[in-house]
């Protein structure tokens, strides 16, 4: 598990001063730095069915906005990178801007446009070009909250919709916010995911359905984002300690 890489970004603008969107120069150029390092590109889940090891990288983008499609798609495609964006699918198709706790403040003002998400016919486009298209649940909430019967009702509506709207089985979901436990991860199980995209720190058992990725924010600059793509820093957030020096 160590051994691969699996980034995770957001939204892609060259404008709005948020948390969650880099640059596409930003972009193109860390994903350069990952190529040139090695590492082979393919999507989360194939990488998961691998077993992780090797030098593969998967390029993630949670929520689906629209600037990835837009912005993120031309970087990914002149670099020969599938990437893999999980919807969250509730608000695919909308034009109004998408809102849940910790975007809210930009959906009235003058970003609000940056909260735009896809249509299913981009996802669909992104999909015949490569893409893999998952899960995000149906309204992004935090999944540890929820009691059983919605937690699996978020699970398996969001995978049977993604299902009929693009026409392929969904393998895959990110959870939102990161936010996942082996309570979740079982549940996700039994929604018929054969891969999980967790996010952060390692809190404990990891496998297929509780995976590590790397958070990319526009506050790594490029010495940061080296430093994450370390193999220590990446031991960490497998839940693995480092080996002892001799």
């Amino acid at each position: 598990m160590t051994s691969s890489l699996v980034l995770c970004y957001h939204a892609v603008s060259g404008s709005w001063p948020g948390t969650l969107a880099v640059s596409p120069r930003t972009l193109q150029g860390q994903l350069e730095l990952a190529l040139r390092r090695g590492y082979e590109p393919t999507t989360f889940s194939d990488l998961v069915a691998r077993g992780g090891p090797g030098r593969a990288l998967a390029v993630t983008f949670d929520d689906a906005y629209r600037s990835v499609y837009d912005l993120a798609r031309p970087v990914l495609a002149r670099l020969g990178v599938p990437g893999t964006v999980f919807a969250a699918t509730g608000f695919i198709g909308r034009e109004r801007p998408m809102s849940w706790p910790g975007i809210e403040r930009w959906a009235g003002g003058r970003h609000a446009g940056e909260l735009r998400p896809m249509s299913w016919e981009q996802l669909a486009a992104l999909q015949a070009e490569g893409w893999e298209i998952g899960s995000h649940s149906v309204s992004h909430p935090h999944l540890t909250r929820l009691p059983d019967e919605q937690l699996d009702a978020e699970l398996a509506r969001s995978r049977r919709t993604l299902e009929q709207r693009l026409g392929r089985p969904c393998r895959s979901i990110a959870y939102p916010y990161g936010d996942a436990d082996a309570r979740v991860a079982r549940a996700a199980k039994r929604a018929g995911y054969l891969a999980g995209a967790d996010l952060g720190p390692a809190r404990g058992e990891r496998g297929p359905l509780l995976w590590p990725r790397i958070g990319v924010y526009p506050q790594d600059r490029r010495w940061r984002y080296a430093v994450k793509l370390s193999p220590t820093v990446r031991r960490v957030h497998a839940g693995l300690r480092a080996p002892r020096r001799p």
